[in-house]
């Protein structure tokens, strides 16, 4: 009797100290993995003067990378600045633990590099936010540049940047 007495008040401590770990341990394993897509870097401002040529339009782009090891479906998805200019995704997937580039101006679609096929720019160089919706209109990611945020042409994630200095829209510097 001692001895069940000994195990049931050791599974009893074990049932609690197990009750105190399993909630951590729960959220990490037993919830599915969820789709997280995010603005990754963007080259605002494209490099030299802004004539409005194919090259140059198409150097002017916002990336998004698929964090996860799943397949994201971007489609009805849309990228939009703050004036309302917006793009949205047609029957696009991002595959799991890649990068898509989706470029300003004109170009053909691949699995890397998509184009908004515009004549004009998109993203404005003094200040602007990028913002990445699903197909049901809600937020997942945003990304701003300007006033506050940095001037130097380009902005990533990781605190760094694409390119050393910023042109304005005549080809002037900024800083």
């Amino acid at each position: 009797m001692t001895a069940r007495r000994l195990s049931a008040a050791a599974l009893a401590a074990a049932a609690i100290v197990g009750a105190v770990a399993l909630p951590a341990s729960a959220a990490d394993h037993a919830r599915p993995e969820r789709a997280r897509v995010e603005i990754s870097a963007v080259q605002y401002d494209s490099p030299g003067r802004d004539d409005r040529s194919r090259w140059s339009l198409n150097k002017e782009w916002v990336e998004l990378t698929n964090t996860t090891r799943r397949t994201v479906n971007l489609d009805e998805w849309t990228l939009t600045d703050e004036d309302g200019h917006t793009y949205t995704f047609d029957h696009y997937r991002l595959e799991g633990r890649a990068t898509v580039r989706i470029h300003t101006g004109e170009g053909r679609d691949t699995d890397s590099d998509l184009y908004m096929d515009r004549r004009n720019y998109v993203w404005d160089n003094y200040s602007d936010t990028a913002t990445l919706r699903n197909d049901h209109g809600r937020f997942i990611d945003d990304v701003s540049w300007g006033g506050r945020h940095d001037r130097d042409g380009g902005h990533d994630r990781d605190g760094g940047h694409d390119r050393d200095g910023g042109h304005d829209r005549d080809g002037g510097h900024h800083h």
